[in-house]
């Protein structure tokens, strides 16, 4: 067996551990972001691993930082920073679903890795932009109507916390650029992780707000939208 597949074999074991004892995951989201982990690393390979792994470190380093101040804000999950296995599927679930498609015709593996990298910057953006912008951001807008709302709701943006979602992205693209190269495609990956945040709040503004959709599916259809639009612009 090949060293990387041990490290990733154990990484996998050990996070998925952690994950639960340290309060990051519940039991039934630290099985499901280790099957989809070993899924999304055989389909996909190594570098659309490391962008699940890194998304998963940062998003929950992300959602626990300046917990109080959310919580007074009403601004924190329901969960507790405690991630369930919907949550989990919510996120990457795309990549998983494509990293499958990689690993059952694998002529399709180079748009497979650009896809999921695109899923991930989206949802990267989307994390950071809301838990990072709800405590730095200054002015919060509807993005919708564009007037000032109430920070915390649903489609509720701020200038901060878009920056911090780009910067997400631009993470995500970065991990892309080391395995694949620099070039053009970095800046799609860029670029996906922006739509789907926007298509997020957007969603977020509308059917979350009037309880047509729950949050779940609206991160789900984030990330689509992220792989989607790295598949339009190649």
């Amino acid at each position: 067996m090949p060293v990387t597949d041990i490290i990733v074999y154990a990484t996998l074991l050990l996070a998925g551990v952690w994950s639960y004892t340290s309060g990051k995951l519940t039991i039934a989201g630290s099985t499901t972001g280790a099957i989809t982990g070993f899924i999304i690393f055989k389909g996909a390979g190594l570098a659309c691993f490391i962008m699940l792994t890194f998304f998963f470190l940062i998003g929950s380093a992300a959602t626990k930082w300046q917990r109080h101040k959310k919580a007074v804000m009403n601004a924190s999950d329901h969960n507790e920073g405690r991630r369930t296995a919907w949550q989990v599927v919510a996120n990457s679930g795309v990549a998983g679903i494509l990293a499958l498609l990689a690993f059952w015709r694998n002529e399709y593996l180079p748009i497979v890795q650009l896809m999921i990298a695109g899923s991930f910057a989206a949802a990267m953006a989307d994390t950071l932009s809301s838990e990072l912008g709800t405590v730095y951001g200054r002015h919060f807008y509807n993005i919708i109507s564009l007037k000032k709302d109430k920070r915390g709701l649903d489609g509720v943006v701020s200038l901060e916390g878009t920056v911090f979602g780009i910067a997400g992205a631009f993470a995500i693209a970065t991990i892309y650029a080391l395995f694949f190269g620099w070039n053009i495609l970095a800046l799609w990956i860029v670029i996906a992780g922006f739509a789907g945040n926007v298509f997020d709040s957007v969603l977020g503004a509308t059917l979350e707000l009037k309880g047509w959709m729950g949050n779940n599916l609206v991160n789900f259809l984030n990330t689509a939208v992220g792989a989607g639009v790295c598949l339009m612009l190649t």
